[in-house]
């Protein structure tokens, strides 16, 4: 039994059973019922803001959601498994058992092993195939997906806390947390980092400020909620995963592929976003749901020419 405290803030220690009940004498976890209540909390989320704001229909958005759930998680495993490779694959018996025993361990996301960076990467390429098969505008639904990501990782770190895991090296800070923890084959008291805690809270500061530009009509071209994700999101996890003590790493060296990731997208979508919001100066008319709202309205003659006017002018030439 693990127990968890908070020494230099008085709390605990106490002990959170990973499993929240049974039923017919299978426990179910409170990772997988946080895991859900997140996902539930992302497609209600992404369906007001596609219905009310984005003017996309209620039907896609469900539709939209149960396939990236499904390739998300296959993306997530499939990409944990590749960087832990060593780990599933058996080579102790005959060959058609080493691989039937391999294939096993490898679907087996019941013992756990997922990657958030493999579900976004699945998520993100689903996306983009639907959008284009429903004939969506996909930086249209790019944005949409931003914000609504980071809600299922906001509760999706608290599934880690239950299972005491994913936290950091030892640390003496006030709010350092305190774990009994398997190391070198025996427990040992430690005190570490609560990166889960960290990432939670970077990732909810991240959705408000987004929310802000959305609400306060700050979004100026489409796109524009999802590269600011990605720089959120990625500059945060670059530096908290530099604390974690269970990073998969890039192969055999000793660079942590979340960490390079993170930094990676990062400094893409800072390019992206100067390039768009100091270059090209673009404007909130210029958006999607703002054209078609002129177009309904039949105004589209009386108005200044935009950025995205010539582009199409330009194609249109052409042609």
């Amino acid at each position: 039994m693990q127990y968890i405290s908070f020494p230099g803030l008085g709390i605990g220690p106490f002990h959170i059973d990973k499993a929240a009940f049974t039923i017919f004498g299978k426990d179910i976890a409170w990772y997988g019922i946080l895991i859900t209540f997140g996902m539930i909390l992302c497609v209600l989320y992404a369906n007001y803001v596609a219905t009310h704001r984005e003017k996309l229909k209620s039907d896609d958005i469900i539709d939209l959601a149960f396939y990236i759930i499904i390739f998300g998680v296959l993306g997530a495993r499939l990409y944990y498994v590749l960087f832990e490779l060593d780990s599933y694959i058996v080579t102790s018996g005959t060959f058609l058992q080493n691989v039937a025993q391999s294939f096993l361990r490898i679907i087996g996301i019941w013992n756990g092993g997922l990657a958030v960076y493999g579900g976004i990467i699945a998520g993100l390429i689903t996306a983009y195939f639907f959008a284009r098969k429903r004939k969506i505008p996909f930086l249209k639904l790019f944005d949409m997906l931003g914000a609504t990501v980071l809600i299922g990782q906001i509760i999706g770190r608290w599934g880690n806390f239950v299972n005491v895991e994913a936290y950091g090296g030892p640390t003496d800070l006030p709010w350092r947390m305190g774990i009994d923890a398997y190391v070198n084959g025996a427990w040992q008291y430690m005190e570490v980092h609560p990166t889960f805690f960290y990432e939670s809270a970077w990732n909810l500061l991240g959705f408000l400020l987004l929310l802000v530009v959305v609400l306060r009509g700050k979004r100026k071209f489409d796109g524009q909620i999802m590269w600011g994700y990605f720089l959120w999101y990625g500059f945060g996890r670059g530096m908290i995963e530099g604390l974690r003590t269970d990073s998969l790493y890039f192969f055999h060296t000793p660079i942590r592929i979340s960490q390079l990731l993170g930094f990676a997208s990062a400094l893409v979508a800072a390019g992206v976003l100067i390039y768009h919001l100091v270059i090209q100066k673009h404007t909130p008319e210029e958006l999607h749901v703002n054209r078609m709202k002129r177009k309904a309205e039949g105004a589209e003659a009386p108005r200044p020419q935009t950025f995205h006017d010539e582009e199409e002018q330009h194609g249109s030439d052409s042609d």
